[in-house]
């Protein structure tokens, strides 16, 4: 249990001790600095401590606010400081400091804070009252203060993203709040409804998979039900601070599972039905997952430069200022919410491949828009892109062992990454369609040599950002064109299962490189070849083995990439010193 050390001399009428209680402390005074000290040598290392003065008066949640957020080592409001273990070391010194220099004397956890030899974490309070009133008459107003504000109303509201799509904002979160706070109330957790949500989306694709009218409306229901839920939690983390690492990667991966396996329920419905669109759905989950690498690749490359100035910026930022251009703006680029909406519609009220179209076309044009305002902001911005944004693109590249013996091996490395990218997945993608059965082959040597050429040299380049993207494109193409080539039933199941698992490796290196992990070991992506490596392989073995062969050889693949990646995934993210990483930018 965290330990709460009040220091000063007790307030009548004060609720301070009861306040701190409710939030899971276990209370002890102290009197003066020495004290304090004293009772802080006590509490055990790998404890949560927080020092408290006892003239505090606050909102119970400006508290919460400052005293139990897991995500920071050191934390404080107005009146009040806490240190995880992480943290303790600088807050004893800090505390040793004080009490030497104030003898016996009253401690000021203000100025405690202040002689804090380390970074602090300072919540944003907002209409929340935290304050250290010199005299009763400060003190009565500091309480009427409180008291003209609704501490649980703000808790509420803020634990609703500030940036949200429309259909999230105005559909799913003026009730799905009332949802995260039963949850809290009752002591469920976000990976709980976590766990849930992802359950409901499998449930949901499974219906879909009945290929009957009642299967898909109660799909499209399910599916509705599950981001309910997808909301909630991030919401209930919100609201009761119960942020976690796993929390986060679970948030993460899910998201993307269910939209892909509701994908594969439709494709599997379809199919009942005497309609074979699992070329539709691979093209989906690419389209999908593109989309996203394009958004990864843009702030990597651009969250850390220097000068970080564009006209386009600018104009967009004096859109944002109109109101309605916003939300339009929001819902171009198809966020989750508009985008599950949308399928759950189609869902119930048509047929899979309509569904896959009308999400394609939209895709492709919320595609078309994003990756064109972020071009535009990469050629008027007068930026200077860093070493760290550099490596960061060169780990979403995902080169293998092939594609870096080139680097390495290239004595004058030509110039433009971009170009020389674009030459290598354009010879690729002619000899995909040329007819001839090795000339995949060779356009696949070609672009492997293009991927180590592309990467002989820093990613700096004001466009090179969209290599990482481009050889995502070229690899999941590769996939889908040969399967839908071979004209066998299953193979492009098997071609979508091998796209998912590639997928989810590149999704968990993009969430290690934002929590500053790095990207997965060197190891993970020898043994599973690189995105340079896994195209060449697969064009080879569709040009040797027999169509039925090929199938196999596809799902040997996936299941083999799926286990190494899911295995070290796990490790990795389960272990202690996985990064926290909490998304609140874009809707996804």
């Amino acid at each position: 249990m965290p330990t709460a050390i009040v220091t000063g001399q007790p307030v009548p009428g004060s609720s301070l001790e009861s306040d701190l209680r409710a939030l899971g402390f276990e209370v002890r005074t102290a009197s003066d600095s020495a004290d304090t000290a004293a009772l802080l040598a006590t509490v055990p290392a790998d404890q949560r401590v927080a020092v408290v003065d006892a003239r505090f008066v606050g909102h119970p949640h400006a508290l919460r606010l400052g005293l139990t957020d897991p995500r920071f080592a050191l934390a404080a409001i107005p009146g009040a400081v806490t240190a995880q273990p992480a943290g303790r070391q600088a807050l004893s010194g800090a505390l040793a400091r004080e009490a030497a220099a104030g003898g016996g004397t009253a401690l000021a956890v203000d100025g405690l804070v202040t002689a804090l030899d380390a970074d602090v974490h300072r919540p944003e309070l907002g209409s929340l009252v935290a304050a250290v009133p010199a005299d009763p008459q400060a003190r009565n107003e500091a309480r009427q203060a409180v008291a003209a504000v609704d501490d649980e109303a703000v808790r509420l509201k803020s634990a609703v993203k500030s940036r949200d799509g429309f259909f999230t904002t105005f559909f799913i979160s003026p009730y799905s709040r009332y949802l995260a706070r039963w949850c809290a109330r009752r002591g469920l957790t976000p990976n709980q409804v976590t766990t849930a949500s992802l359950l409901t989306a499998l449930i949901a694709a499974g219906c879909a998979a009945t290929g009957t009218r009642a299967g898909f409306v109660a799909a499209g229901v399910l599916l509705i039900a599950s981001f309910v839920l997808d909301c909630t939690d991030g919401q209930l983390a919100r609201y009761s601070l119960q942020y976690s690492t796993l929390g986060a990667w679970l948030d993460a991966t899910f998201d993307r599972a269910k939209e892909y396996a509701y994908y594969a329920g439709l494709a599997l419905g379809a199919a009942r039905g005497g309609d074979d669109v699992w070329a539709l759905a691979l093209g989906a989950m690419i389209l999908q997952t593109c989309r996203h690498v394009v958004d990864f690749s843009f702030n990597e490359a651009n969250h850390d430069a220097t000068a970080n100035t564009s006209p386009t910026a600018a104009l967009s930022d004096r859109l944002d200022s109109v109101g309605w251009t916003v939300w339009v703006r929001r819902m171009i680029v198809l966020p989750i919410g508009e985008r599950w909406a949308l399928i759950a519609v189609l869902t119930a009220a048509t047929t899979p491949r309509i569904t896959f179209y009308v999400l394609l076309v939209g895709c492709a044009l919320a595609a078309t828009y994003t990756t064109a305002g972020r071009v535009l902001r990469s050629l008027t911005r007068r930026a200077r892109r860093t070493d760290r944004a550099a490596q960061a693109l060169a780990d979403l590249a995902d080169n293998g062992p092939l594609a870096g013996f080139v680097s390495r091996a290239t004595p004058a490395p030509l110039g433009f990454p971009l170009l020389v990218a674009l030459a290598g997945v354009a010879v690729l993608t002619v000899s995909l369609f040329s007819g001839v059965t090795w000339a995949p082959v060779a356009g696949a040597v070609v672009y492997a040599l293009a991927s180590g050429q592309a990467l002989a040299r820093p990613l700096k380049g004001a466009l090179d950002w969209l290599v990482p993207p481009l050889f995502r494109a070229a690899e999941y193409g590769t996939v889908l064109v040969l399967a839908s080539k071979s004209g066998v039933n299953g193979t492009l199941p098997a071609a979508f299962g091998l796209v998912a698992a590639v997928a989810y490796h590149h999704y968990d290196t993009v969430y290690r490189i934002r929590g500053d992990a790095g990207a997965p070991p060197a190891w993970l992506v020898r043994a599973i070849g690189g995105q340079e490596g896994r195209t060449l392989l697969v064009t080879v073995v569709a040009a040797v083995l027999t169509a039925t062969q090929f199938k196999v050889a596809l799902t040997v693949l996936a299941v083999a990439v799926a286990g190494l990646v899911l295995v070290e995934s796990i490790r990795f993210w389960a272990s202690a010193g996985a990064p926290a990483v909490h998304d609140e930018g874009e809707p996804a």
